[in-house]
Parts: structure tokens; sequence; C-alpha cells
């Protein structure tokens, strides 16, 4: 069989006697057919022409050839489906469902969407105040999500390490995490995301996360004033100025607290009780005490709950800051360690839409990035929350509903008319896909 150059022939063992053989050479046929619900997904949300409208784009109009809105749609909704690499774009913006979900008018392809120097471009030409302007969009989705006004949120922060592997703007050595990182900051309300804030490495774990809670609190409070705040946070979180500022601001707490001598020495009674009964029946004990304490630096006595776990491991003792009223240990099990969820959003970021991929040099850039990877998570999210709701996929995370539901064979046919995107009669989600389509874009 003759061979094109530009074309190779793709050998495979064969089937009996017969050749088994592949070619790129099949036209319009994307790998990304599931991609034309995100595309619904962002036309109730208005999100990409939002987004779009908070960044400023210095351009000529006469002398462009992609429009910025085009631009952030093809790099959130490639992130959305799996590609999170700029070289990717080399090839993928030949794709007819790309072209078709990112808004441009009219499929093309003899014209393809931008290449990666120009998506390169866009990304190293954002500031500051935009960055800042689209976190802020994040609590309005926040916000426009409920029909009417909760009467509790709960605000969990969680920071994380990113590991950088160049010479980028910010990055600094970790102990902690024992390596060159960024230590992005993480808001999540249960599943929804509030802000994503990307920081050096060389600074306190809670740095500025005060200034963000009493922002998102004053939104909050404008748009639901009687509602119920709760901030969540792991032992780095606990300072004691912040908590101040709860109490003075009518925001609650539950906050982790680091151990030491003192806490132990407040606890030891319980510590003695949890060994002598796991001595005496072999199996693991908990137990909950709870005592008014201050760190020397501490503006005033604040209760602490203590969780005493003595195992074949030894002794484990956990403490905890709270305001909330109630019995300690429920406080501890339920309210304190709900906060397991916001680890497995921020796995569904870095992991499943690589917002560790912060390879910029500048350091806005690279914030950018982190908020493209977000808006990629509330693309998928609302899926998830509203279509997916009561379905098998309704708690499946990012990477599930990806390759479940994105990851799609299709066929793209187009006439001046109508656009058809075909897909596989055997596809095991094609019921699903059908009433998602239809929710969607009714």
């Amino acid at each position: 069989m003759p061979t094109d150059c530009n074309n190779p022939t793709v050998r495979f063992t064969p089937l009996s006697r017969r050749e088994v053989l592949a070619q790129f050479d099949a036209g319009a046929i994307s790998s990304d057919g599931g991609m034309i619900l995100l595309r619904e997904v962002d036309r109730r949300l208005n999100l990409l022409d939002r987004v779009n409208q908070l960044i400023p784009d210095p351009r000529d109009p006469l002398h462009i050839e992609h429009d910025q809105r085009t631009l952030l749609a093809q790099r959130v909704l490639a992130i959305a489906c799996g590609w999170e690499d700029l070289n990717d774009h080399a090839m993928l913006r030949n794709d007819l469902v790309l072209q078709l979900a990112s808004g441009r008018g009219g499929l093309d392809p003899k014209r393809p969407l931008a290449s990666a120097p120009t998506l390169c471009r866009l990304e190293n030409r954002i500031d500051r105040p935009a960055c800042v302007a689209i976190n802020k969009l994040l609590v309005e989705l926040f916000i426009e999500s409920h029909k009417t006004a909760p009467k509790e949120v709960v605000l969990d922060f969680d920071a994380t390490d990113d590991p950088v592997h160049g010479k980028q703007e910010g990055r600094f050595f970790h102990g902690y995490y024992d390596g060159y990182c960024f230590l992005p900051l993480y808001v999540f309300a249960g599943e929804q995301l509030l802000c994503a804030y990307l920081r050096p490495a060389d600074i306190d774990g809670a740095k500025h996360a005060w200034a963000i809670l009493s922002l998102i609190v004053k939104r909050l409070r404008q748009a639901w004033p009687g509602v119920k705040i709760i901030f969540r946070g792991d032992s780095g979180f606990c300072r004691w100025k912040m908590l101040r500022w709860c109490d003075r601001h009518g925001v609650d707490y539950v906050v982790g607290l680091a151990k030491n001598k003192v806490l132990e020495k407040r606890s030891a009674d319980l510590t003695a009780r949890a060994q002598e009964a796991f001595e005496q029946t072999g199996r693991k004990q908990r137990l909950f005490g709870e005592f008014f304490y201050a760190a020397g630096t501490w503006d005033k006595q604040r209760r602490v709950i203590a969780r005493i776990e003595h195992t074949d491991k030894g002794e484990n003792p956990r403490f905890i800051v709270a305001s909330l009223e109630g019995e300690g240990q429920q406080l501890y099990e339920e309210t304190y360690c709900g906060r397991g969820g916001v680890e497995n959003r921020i796995k569904e970021q870095q992991l499943g839409l690589f917002a560790d991929r912060t390879s910029c040099h500048g350091f806005v850039a690279n914030q950018f990035r982190l908020l493209l990877s977000s808006l990629a998570y509330v693309l998928i999210e609302t899926l998830r929350r509203t279509a997916l709701a009561g379905t098998e996929l309704a708690k499946a995370q990012v990477t599930t509903i990806r390759l479940r539901l994105l990851k799609i064979g299709a066929l793209v046919r187009h006439s001046v008319r109508r656009v058809v995107v075909h897909l596989s009669e055997s596809f095991p989600m094609r019921e699903l896909f059908q009433t998602l389509a239809a929710t969607l874009s009714g």
C-alpha cells in the first residue's frame, strides 16, 4: 500500500491472515464529542463572556484573526477535556468540535483556531486586576447558583503545594514539601470554588487568607444579610488575629490547632484513659474532651476540643478551636472532619484539571493558568451539580465525568444550514447524554 509521508500507515499485529492498519485520514473526527455539553453549560452561566469582559484586550480589532473570547474558550474547554499543554493546540486547533464549542462563528477546517504562540501571548499579557476580577466572579457565580438565600455557608480554606521545575518568578524552596513550589490558596463552599489564589512559597500558610475571608464574607452578607457563615480550616489557618476578626464580625469558626506541650498536659487524663482502655481491650480507643485555652500571644481564651486516639501505633491526639455550640465529638467528627471534602476538590483541580501546570516564567501568567483550570472546574462542577444530580455520575470526580461523557469519538459534518455531530451508536452513556443535552439546551 502506498504511504503518504504526511499521513503514514500504522501497522499492528495481523488478524488471522489479514493486515491490520491504521491511518489518520478519516477527516473531521474529534475525540472530544462531549465537549458540546460544556458549551451548553457555559451558555447557561454566560461564564466565558463574563470573563472576557474582565480582561482588557489591547489589540487592534482590525488586525487580529482570533478574538479574545474564542481564545479563552479554546483554552478552558481543552483543559476540561484533558489537553493541558499549549503544544497540544498545534493539532487540536483543527478540531471541529472545539471550533463549535468555542463559539467562533462558522466551522472551517482551513481556518483553524489559535496556535500555541497566540494562546501563550494571551496568558502573558494578563494583569493582576484581571485575575482579582475573575476570582470575584467565582463568588458571584456561587451566589447566583442559589435561588433562595441559604441558612448557612461553610467556607473551606486550604493550601497546597504546586511544584515547579524551572526558574519561574516567585518560586521558593519549601521545607515541609521538600521542594521548590508555589503555595496556592483555595476557598470552597461545598464543591463550589470561590477563590483560587496563587502565592509564592516563602510565606506563612495563612498569608492573605484573612483578607480573602473578609472580602468573601462582605459580599455574601450583601447578598444574604442573615446567612450564618462558618470559617473552616486546618491548623495552618489558626491565627488569633483571624479568629478575633471572626469573633468581631459574627463569623463562626472551627479550625485545627497544632498540638503542643500545654495542650498535651491539659488532655493528659484523657490520654491515660485511652491508653489503659486499649491495653485492656486491644481495640482502638477514641475519647473526646474540651477546655478553654489561649496561647501566649492570643487575645483571649477560646474553646478547644481534644480528640484523643490510641491504637496499636500509639497515641494520636488532635485539637480544634471552635466558636460553635454543640457537643464536642459531633463538632469534631461531623463539622471539622467535613473539611476532608475540600482536599478531594483540590485533587480534582491539581490532578484532573492541571492547575499545577504553572510553567510560565511570569508569576501573574501562572496565576492566570490557575484560573483557567478553575474555570474548567466551574463548568464541570456545574454540570455535575445540576444536570447530573440524581444520576450515576452525581458524585463522580472530574476525571470520571471526562472519561464517561466528554471523551467521545465524533464525526462532524456541516453545511450552510446546519452542523451535525455524529456520535457512536454503541456509546454506553447514550441515554444519559441525550437527557443532559435536552436539559442543558432547554
